[in-house]
């Protein structure tokens, strides 16, 4: 059984729908704790399926280097066989990628390499694109630059905005994660190369 450990920003969309999965007998990974970098929304999807959670406030710490420590030190509680980035909205030290990776992955709401970053949404609107797309990827230490694990395309539709686009891309997102956590456990996606 593959354990998991999550970690998110916001309200966990991806996380209620990972903890769901995980929740029927015949699905191969369990989450084992969830983890944020603020008081998110999404905190309360742990307490409802009763995995243990923990916060590690980034403001409460003088840099990102020591915020990662602890960090790593929660997660070093859990020893997670892999930690799913969803929605964390922080790049993760360095220090903290070289410790777990390749075990490590991340959705991106882009069809990866195209529109990296925290704004992927907004920068395919912007470049007025007819696709976009969701991706899933190892997470590196580079800006969701890491091998792409799986990801789809998905139409820009005419009148879309950021808010209508990113509530397309998000059950695309879910379904790949899903996917993607299932393939590694059954041993049919490598991590590392």
């Amino acid at each position: 059984m593959l354990t998991l450990a999550v970690l998110i920003s916001g309200t966990g969309s991806n996380l209620r729908a990972l903890l769901e999965a995980a929740a029927h007998p015949d699905f191969p990974a369990r989450v084992v704790a969830v983890g944020a970098d603020r008081e998110a929304d999404g905190l309360a999807h742990a307490e409802e399926f009763g995995i243990p959670s923990f916060t590690v406030p980034y403001a409460a710490f003088p840099t990102r280097e020591a915020w990662g420590d602890e960090l790593a030190a929660q997660l070093d509680v859990w020893q997670p066989d892999l930690i799913v980035l969803s929605g964390l909205m922080r790049l993760l030290p360095a220090a903290v990628v070289a410790r777990y990776a390749p075990h490590i992955i991340n959705t991106h709401p882009a069809y990866l390499p195209e529109f990296p970053g925290a704004h992927g949404v907004r920068d395919a609107l912007a470049a007025s694109v007819s696709q976009t797309g969701a991706s899933v990827i190892v997470v590196d230490d580079g800006v969701d630059s890491g091998p792409i694990l799986a990801q789809e395309r998905i139409p820009v539709l005419p009148g879309d905005t950021e808010a209508t686009l990113h509530e397309r891309i998000k059950p695309v997102e879910r379904r790949l994660l899903i996917d993607v956590v299932q393939r590694i456990a059954r041993g049919e996606l490598e991590l590392a190369p």
